[in-house]
């Protein structure tokens, strides 16, 4: 409010200039593949790899008969390594676009038997639904139904999937407990993975079920366009991290002021007491998950098969588009190859993406597992170019300690580890390489020895070799992007910088989109974005920088067309890849100057 001064005073007016700009919040990469389990299509932030299994799951078995084994996903394995040394990574699922959930309706007392000891979590004999439980999980990994064995075990049942139990039934209160248990487990020995005691199916209630539990539920829109997007239907957000509830009946009011039932013929809308299993889950027509063990980890010629899963990829990284939505500065997609056809066009689409964004980079890998002609990583890294991405080779064996035995998995899945450690110990400006930030520790052994001249033949065509060293052991020994032309932005470390740098602007200042454009909001700027660069430069990441933002840029037409424009100049610090020294060898009597 505007003073009112009129006659001759002291007047004291308040200044406050110690807002200090929100830092940059968590930022970490994203990868997309097949998981056990999870939802699919819906990217999800987990900031540990428990996190990860317990949405996405661990080791699965596959095959039938003589060829049945147990497996994990080369996004199992990615995941494992970066969360080592990152805490945020966002994970997308791929299934094909006709999945589905699987559910188990539960139905209500005196009308209906819930199971007649088949397990398949539906209604039978004509009972109504009371409420209906949906797994956010998505795909055939859900469905759990089956004959209920000794202890009532689920043959189907397994650490991937559910079951469920209600309980303590009241129709003195209108309440009942809601149990969801671990798919493999029994009624001797019970693994609780959320309970829900005293809900209820009264809206009014603050123990009603779809708020205790939640009824929201996450879909992909505009697939297989150009802007595919998320969009959120239900009344209450999931509070469960493993299933929804859609509610069929409803006790509004049960009791009366003295804690009476209303109604007699409302305890026929609760529920019957009984424990159940899921069904009706789908993996769609895609060929993952399933698949992919047969062919990527057993270093089959053909990879993954992308008769129907291609459009889900490309839909994925469409989604990851969404800047606003999605702060990510490092994208991977492990068993996705560039020497396959079905594939090229997956990391084409990523390559466009991570351009279009400008603050997120890419890893790719050039040939399948048992590929180990140089001609044929090279030919692929030569058909691609661009500062936003690099390639790596060769796959590496790293040991899994929950199948028992070591495995072989592609560059792409244990590189954002590298980078992830390298951030830790040095900073993005930094090359992810060589023996001191560059180890890849869990590696067993490289698919290929490269030499020296193998090297050579690899850096010349922009693929950074996976070196191995005695004494060292297998180390990443190449920075290059797939930028053809030579300038600065044909190392990583240099990119990295400059993403690391549009990540601290866009997040600090845009808290000045809708200021006055005046010299003070200008200054602020200045003021914010200057001790940063310092902070680089003193942390070896600069050579020299310089921030241009006042009337020379900031002319009468600019402001006119409400834009406020600034210039950075850096020159960023190069890294020491060829170390040469000359040895001279000097005649008997040479003097050596100071």
């Amino acid at each position: 409010m505007a003073e009112k001064i009129v006659s001759p005073g002291v007047f004291a007016n308040e200044v406050d200039q110690s807002f200090l700009p929100a830092g940059v919040a968590a930022i970490g990469a994203a990868v997309i593949g097949p998981t056990a389990k999870g939802p699919a299509l819906i990217p999800t932030t987990v900031s540990s790899y428990s996190e990860f299994v317990n949405i996405f799951g661990g080791v699965f078995e596959s095959g039938s008969g003589a060829t049945k084994d147990t497996y994990k996903y080369l996004t199992n394995y990615s995941a494992q390594e970066y969360l080592k040394y990152a805490d945020t990574l966002t994970v997308v699922r791929i299934l094909d676009g006709l999945f589905t959930a699987a559910t188990a309706s539960i139905a209500t007392q005196g009308t209906g038997s819930q199971s007649d000891g088949t397990g398949d979590g539906s209604v039978t004999g004509g009972g109504a639904d009371c409420f209906t439980l949906t797994t956010l999980s998505h795909g055939v990994d859900q469905n759990s139904l089956s004959t209920l064995g000794t202890n009532e075990l689920l043959p189907s049942g397994t650490a991937n999937n559910l079951r469920y139990e209600v309980s303590n039934v009241s129709t003195a209160k209108g309440s009942f407990n809601v149990t969801i248990r671990r798919g493999d487990d029994t009624s001797k020995r019970k693994i609780i993975l959320e309970q829900y005691n005293g809900v209820n199916l009264d809206p009014k209630s603050n123990n009603y079920i779809a708020k205790r539990i939640g009824d929201q539920v996450a879909t992909t829109g505009g697939n297989g366009t150009a802007d595919p997007y998320i969009e959120y239907t239900g009344d209450y957000p999931n509070r469960s991290s493993l299933v929804r509830v859609t509610v069929g009946k409803k006790t509004l009011n049960y009791l009366d002021e003295n804690g009476s039932v209303r109604e007699d013929a409302l305890s026929g809308s609760l529920p019957q007491a009984m424990s159940a299993s899921f069904g009706g889950g789908s993996d769609g027509s895609i060929k993952h998950p399933r698949a992919m063990n047969e062919n990527i980890l057993t270093g089959n010629s053909q990879g993954i098969e992308f008769s129907s899963g291609q459009s889900e990829y490309i839909d994925a990284i469409r989604l990851l588009k969404n800047q606003d939505e999605y702060d990510i500065n490092l994208l991977s997609l492990p068993g996705v190859i560039d020497n396959f056809t079905d594939h090229a066009p997956v990391i084409t689409e990523a390559i466009d993406m991570v351009e279009d964004r400008g603050d997120c980079f890419l890893v790719i890998d050039p040939v399948e597992h048992g590929k180990t002609t140089l001609t044929d990583v090279t030919t692929k890294a030569d058909g691609r170019d661009t500062n936003y991405a690099a390639e790596y080779w060769p796959w590496i064996k790293i040991p899994d300690n929950d199948l028992g035995k070591n495995v072989w998995v592609p560059a792409s899945t244990v590189i954002p580890s590298v980078y992830a450690f390298n951030d830790r110990v040095a900073a993005p400006w930094f090359a992810p390489a060589g023996l001191n930030r560059g180890g890849i520790d869990i590696a067993v052994q490289a698919e290929r020895k490269l030499t020296h001249a193998n090297r050579d033949t690899l850096y010349d065509s922009n693929v950074n070799p996976i070196a191995t060293f005695p004494n060292a052991g297998v180390t990443v020994f190449g920075q290059k992007t797939l930028q053809k032309k030579a300038s600065a932005l044909d190392r990583v470390n240099v990119r990295r910088l400059l993403i690391a740098a549009k990540k601290f602007i866009a997040s600090s200042t845009k808290f000045l989109v809708f200021e006055n454009n005046t010299a003070a909001t200008r200054n602020r700027f200045l003021s914010i974005v200057n001790p940063y660069f310092e902070n680089i430069q003193q942390r070896q990441g600069l050579y020299a920088f310089k921030v241009v933002m006042d009337e020379s840029n900031n002319t009468a037409d600019v402001i006119d067309r409400n834009e406020m424009r600034g210039q950075i100049f850096m020159q960023p610090a190069k890294t020491a890849e060829f170390i040469v020294v000359d040895f001279n060898i000097m005649p008997t009597g040479a003097s050596f100057p100071e």
